[in-house]
C-alpha cells in the first residue's frame, strides 16, 4: 500500500479518511482497522470502514456535530459524514467473558492491546490512512498473504470471549477462499458444543452470511469438517450417505447432491439480499425431508413423501433460528413446489399458467435449475418454462374477470363457498381459451352450475 492510498478510497472510504483526519488534527491516534485493512491489502473494494482511536468518547462527541453513543459503554460512537454512518470505537482492552458474548468489564487502553482482544490475525491490521502503512502486531499481513485464518493468541481464549467466533472462521475461511489454520480448526472441534449457548439469531445471520457469501459450497464443507453442522443443522448432516437413483442422481447421495448446487448457486444471485437468502436456504433444505423416506424395493429406491416431510423438517429448521414469517414462507413454498416441474409438460395449459405466475417464480425456476445442474443436467423443463414466459402475454396469464360475484348473484346464486368455485371454473376456462367473453362465461355457469345438485347455492 503506497501513499496514493486516499485515491484508491471509494466513496464511503474517503468519508472515514475524512473523519480520521479530523481526530488526528485534535491530537489524538486514528486509523482504519478490521476487515478494511484486510479487504484493501486483497484489493478489494471494502463494503464499510471501521475507525479506532485513542480519543475517549466524549472527545469523539465533541468532535463532531452528529454522533450516536450506540456502544458508548464499549467506547463505540455512531459518526455521521457525509450522510453515511461510521464506527468509531476507543482503543479498548476487555476482561473475562463470563457467558460467551459479553465482557464482564471493558477499560480504555493502547492500539496494541486493542489489536489484542479482536478475534483473527487478518482482521487484526491497522492502516494508517493517510499514507498506507500498515500497522502489524499480530502477523495479519503474512496469513492474508498464505490464505489462513488463524485467531489471535490462544484460539481457546478466543472461542471462550464469543462462541460465535467458531462459525465466524468458518465465514471468512469460506467467504475469503482461505484455510483455517490447524490450531484453531482443532480448538473449534473441542468445543463446538458451545455453539448451542449463541442465540439463534446470530447463528441464522452467520449461516445466511455464509450461503449467500462467493462461496457456499466450501462454508458448508467447513461447517461439516469443523463439526458445527451436527450442531447447528442435524438435519443437513444426515443427508450424508443417504444413496440416490444413480439414473437421475450420477453426482451421488443427498448430501453431494446438495453441495453440488451450493457450488451452483453464485450464479443465480440477484444482488437482492432477501431473495437471494431465499434462494440460499431453499437450496440447503429442498431435500431435507429424503432421509427420513427413503425406501428401497425391488423397483429401486423411492422417496415417497419427501416433499411434504421436507416442508415440516424446514419449517422446524427456520422457527429454531427465528426466521421471520415472510422468510419462512417463501422458503417453504420453494421447497413444496421444487418437484411440480417434471409434470409442467403434462399440464393444461391452465395448470400451467398457474404455474408461471406464482408468486416469486424466478425463485422457483432457479431452485428447479439449480436442481438438474445438480444432477442429471437435463434443462428441458426448464427452457419450456422460460420459453412460455416469453410466449404468453400478461392478459393471457392473467386474464380480465369475466363475471364478479355480484354477476352471479343477479343470476340467482347465494353467496358462499359455491361463488369460488364458479369464479375458478371460469377463470380455468379462459386459462384454456375455452371463453373469451361475458356471455360466454355466463353460458358455462348456466351449464355446469344450474343443474342438478350443482346449484344447491342457487336460489
Amino acid at each position: 500500500m503506497t501513499a496514493s492510498i486516499s485515491d484508491q478510497l471509494t466513496e464511503v472510504g474517503q468519508g472515514a479518511l475524512s473523519i480520521v483526519r479530523i481526530l488526528r488534527r485534535a491530537g489524538h491516534e486514528a486509523f482504519f482497522v478490521g476487515g478494511c485493512v484486510r479487504d484493501l491489502l486483497r484489493g478489494e473494494a471494502p463494503e464499510d470502514y471501521d475507525i479506532v482511536t485513542s480519543a475517549r468518547p466524549d472527545a469523539v462527541q465533541d468532535l463532531f456535530p452528529r454522533t450516536y453513543p450506540v456502544g458508548v459503554s464499549f467506547g463505540v460512537i455512531l459518526v455521521s459524514e457525509s450522510d453515511l454512518l461510521y464506527e468509531v470505537a476507543t482503543y479498548r482492552k476487555e476482561s473475562e467473558y463470563e457467558d460467551g458474548r459479553h465482557p464482564s468489564q471493558v477499560s480504555f487502553a493502547t492500539a496494541r492491546e486493542d489489536v489484542y482482544r479482536r478475534d483473527f490475525t487478518v482482521n487484526g491490521l491497522l492502516m494508517d490512512p493517510e499514507t498506507g502503512k500498515i500497522v502489524d502486531y499480530v502477523g495479519g499481513v503474512a496469513d492474508i498473504e498464505s490464505r489462513v485464518i488463524r485467531t489471535i493468541g490462544n484460539p481457546e481464549e478466543r472461542f471462550a470471549e464469543d462462541h460465535l467466533r467458531m462459525l465466524r472462521a468458518v465465514r471468512f475461511a469460506a467467504n475469503l477462499g482461505f484455510l483455517i489454520d490447524a490450531e484453531t480448526s482443532e480448538a473449534i472441534k473441542r468445543h463446538v458444543a458451545n455453539i448451542a449457548r449463541v442465540s439463534a439469531e446470530r447463528v441464522r445471520e452467520e449461516l445466511t452470511r455464509i450461503l449467500n457469501g462467493p462461496e457456499p459450497r466450501q462454508g458448508v464443507e467447513w461447517l461439516q469438517t469443523t463439526g458445527l453442522l451436527s450442531q447447528l443443522l442435524p438435519e443437513i448432516e444426515a443427508l450424508r450417505g443417504v444413496s440416490q437413483p444413480p439414473k437421475f442422481h450420477p453426482e451421488g447421495d443427498v448430501w453431494e447432491h446438495t453441495l453440488a448446487m451450493l457450488a451452483l448457486l453464485p450464479q443465480e444471485v440477484r444482488h437482492d439480499r432477501e431473495r437471494d437468502s431465499s434462494l440460499a436456504w431453499a437450496t440447503l433444505l429442498h431435500d431435507v425431508g429424503k432421509p427420513a423416506t427413503r425406501t428401497e424395493n425391488e423397483t429401486g429406491v423411492h422417496f415417497y413423501g419427501h416433499v411434504k416431510k421436507g416442508v415440516e423438517i424446514a419449517a422446524a429448521i427456520m422457527r429454531r433460528l427465528k426466521f421471520s414469517k415472510a422468510d419462512l414462507d417463501v422458503v417453504l413454498a420453494l421447497i413444496e413446489n421444487h418437484m411440480r416441474f417434471m409434470h409442467v409438460q403434462d399440464m393444461r395449459p391452465n395448470t400451467v399458467k398457474k404455474f408461471l405466475r406464482m408468486p416469486d417464480f424466478d425463485l422457483h425456476l432457479a431452485l428447479h435449475r439449480l436442481d438438474c445442474l445438480g444432477s442429471h443436467g437435463q434443462l428441458d423443463n426448464d427452457v419450456f418454462c422460460r420459453e412460455k414466459l416469453q410466449e404468453l402475454t400478461t392478459e393471457e396469464l392473467h386474464p380480465p374477470r369475466l363475471l364478479t360475484g355480484y354477476d352471479l348473484q343477479k343470476l340467482g346464486f347465494r353467496p358462499g363457498p359455491l361463488f369460488r368455485e364458479i369464479l375458478n371454473a371460469i377463470e380455468d376456462a379462459q386459462l384454456n381459451s375455452e371463453i373469451t367473453t361475458v356471455q360466454e362465461a355466463q353460458q358455462l355457469v348456466i351449464e355446469r352450475f344450474l343443474s342438478g345438485s350443482a346449484a344447491d347455492g342457487h336460489e
